[in-house]
């Protein structure tokens, strides 16, 4: 079974054929809504909203544990393809660039980043070496280029705390300690999925220039960032149904 977790801007897949939702109970407390079961390129889905399907949860408030603990034993799903937006820190990522990054540095604080953090929880270290999954990143970026899209391969994602944006000297920073792209949910998400053994990659919509950089020099223009995900995350969107067509009966 494929997941997909949609970020802002997509708290629906418009091309999913739905058969039914389900509510899952978790011992981590409740998934940001219910599991949504269908069909994409005729092959079976769930997505799940990360923000919740009015997009009411901001980044530091997402229960990641269950929704991930609900992918894996509500839907039985071996893989899960995440869609965030993010910030573009390097200069040739513009509003409007595909990616699909192969490392991660995580800024977040105070978020309960493992299942095995109970008072009678054994102790689990995981490697995370590799933060996302390769076969699955290959086979997505594959995808892209079979669907004509174009797409990055590779980049560094910051994950910062939220919900406010950076400051410029927060960019810059981050640009010191080697990031290409900024976003807030990147993390505990890809941490708790290797928990999990679920085979994770992520594709990343550049929406805008992070702070101090091209037209957000000045500030953040919302707007825009809205624009750009009205067309692009239909392409994204495009391009999961191509992917999903693709797997193995």
């Amino acid at each position: 079974m494929l997941a997909i977790i949609g970020g802002s801007g997509l708290t629906q897949l418009a091309n999913l054929d739905i058969k039914r939702r389900e509510i899952v109970r978790t011992p981590f407390g409740e998934p940001s809504g219910p599991l949504t079961f269908g069909t994409l390129g005729g092959k079976p889905v769930v997505f799940l909203a990360r923000h919740g399907y009015g997009h009411t949860i901001p980044p530091h408030k997402v229960n990641y544990r269950a929704n991930i603990w609900a992918l894996k034993h509500g839907a039985r799903a071996e893989r899960v393809i995440s869609v965030a937006s993010v910030g573009a820190i390097r200069n040739d990522m513009p509003p409007g660039t595909l990616i699909v990054p192969h490392q991660i540095i995580d800024y977040t604080w105070g978020r309960i980043s493992t299942f095995y953090d109970g008072q009678d929880a054994h102790v689990v270290h995981s490697d995370f070496t590799e933060p996302y999954d390769g076969e699955l990143r290959s086979s997505l970026i594959d995808i892209f280029h079979a669907a004509g899209e174009n797409v990055v391969n590779g980049a560094v994602y910051a994950a910062t705390q939220g919900p406010r944006l950076e400051t410029a000297a927060e960019i810059n920073r981050l640009e010191r300690d080697g990031a290409d792209i900024v976003g807030m949910t990147g993390m505990p998400e890809a941490g708790l999925a290797r928990e999990a053994d679920l085979a994770y990659a992520a594709v990343c919509l550049s929406v805008n220039w992070a702070a101090g950089r091209g037209d957000s020099a000045r500030g953040i223009h919302f707007e825009d960032i809205e624009a750009v995900q009205r067309i692009w995350l239909a392409r994204v969107r495009r391009v999961l149904e191509h992917y999903a067509a693709n797997l193995a009966p």
